[in-house]
């Protein structure tokens, strides 16, 4: 455990949690919306600090990250607890739970990570991920902090809803991030996840100024989601606002947690992706059998540069500079060199 960032103490032993845009008032004893951050006496404390629940390394496709040192490996961790109460979530049985409802948790220190994240030959750095890194703020950020003095990469999969002043201070320490654009609607943003559209879009504008990497992921639900006229909204204002060379992994979905809604049509996904690759350089389908749209096509001159068959990667015509060996289009927004 540790004391917590951004809060306010408030009268009758009450603090104000100002990490997330829930800002929740929370009383004595008591947790907040995301099940990890308490009000002890007075303070509020992280319970799930340096609380793993998952840890692997993975091909960095997983997370997905498509142009993001492609065919490297990352250390991945995650803990318990999220801000949101997705209907549909993927990982329910860790972001669900408090630290205390998930018995099968590990402390380690910061230390313990970073030379974990060393102890494996190519290993490019540490991703958060699995449940929702920004209620692991405070572990997240004093890893991301040790790691980049070394020079390991660190990676964000993450729903984006967190205050600003927070993620100003985050950012500086995260290399890449991945962000699940749960829908273009506000309604389903209330109704399917309990939080709001707003902060999220902010974000990911704040994010792609910053000059980090940026992925977007949108998980198509029947019915939920899918509708074509918002589907076109979403990736216009990609287009327009973030720029039509960030990827976009459109994803399908499976029943999971409380919603039991039918799998995602091969054909909704096919006519989602056929719709963005209008508007985008680079489109991607995800959580289906077939290879279809994942690879890597040069957007100037249609050579295909990276090869993908589920997350095995074959580097076919990406320069060490990240650019098109063809036409010397930059595709990666890096240097691909070893690490």
């Amino acid at each position: 455990m540790k004391e917590a960032e951004f809060y306010e103490q408030h009268k009758d032993n009450k603090v104000q949690c100002l990490l997330c845009p829930h800002n929740c008032i929370i009383s004595n004893g008591k947790l907040g919306i995301c099940k990890v951050r308490r009000n002890i006496d007075g303070k509020l404390i992280a319970e799930n600090y340096g609380q793993v629940s998952s840890m692997a390394f993975d091909p960095v496709e997983k997370k997905p990250l498509y142009h993001f040192f492609p065919s490297k490996e990352i250390l991945s961790i995650g803990t318990v607890g999220c801000n949101l109460k997705c209907s549909f979530c993927q990982n329910s049985e860790i972001s669900q739970n408090s630290v205390k409802e998930y018995p099968m948790l590990r402390y380690y220190d910061t230390d313990e990570v970073i030379k974990i994240a060393q102890s494996r030959a190519g290993n490019i750095g540490i991703a958060f991920t699995y449940n929702e890194p920004v209620i692991w703020y405070e572990f997240v950020l004093d890893v991301a902090k040790k790691a980049k003095e070394i020079s390991l990469k660190t990676v964000m999969v993450s729903n984006a809803f967190i205050n600003k002043e927070p993620l100003s201070k985050l950012i500086n320490y995260v290399d890449a991030f991945n962000i699940d654009l749960k829908s273009f609607t506000n309604y389903f943003y209330k109704k399917y996840t309990s939080s709001w559209i707003e902060p999220v879009k902010e974000n990911l504008k704040t994010i792609k100024r910053s000059g980090k990497h940026l992925e977007i992921t949108n998980l198509i639900i029947p019915g939920l989601n899918d509708d074509c006229k918002d589907f076109e909204n979403m990736i216009s204002w990609i287009r327009d606002e973030l720029g039509k060379d960030v990827p976009l992994h459109i994803s399908r979905y499976f029943p999971q947690y409380k919603l039991q809604t039918d799998v995602t049509p091969l054909n909704t996904l096919q006519n989602c992706y056929d719709r963005a690759r209008k508007k985008l350089d680079y489109v991607y389908l995800g959580n289906i059998r077939t290879n279809k749209g994942s690879d890597t096509i040069c957007p100037s001159c249609g050579k295909t540069l990276i090869s993908r068959t589920g997350y095995s990667t074959q580097l076919l015509g990406i320069a060490s500079s990240g650019k098109c060996m063809y036409c010397n289009r930059a595709i990666l927004n890096h240097n691909y060199v070893e690490l």
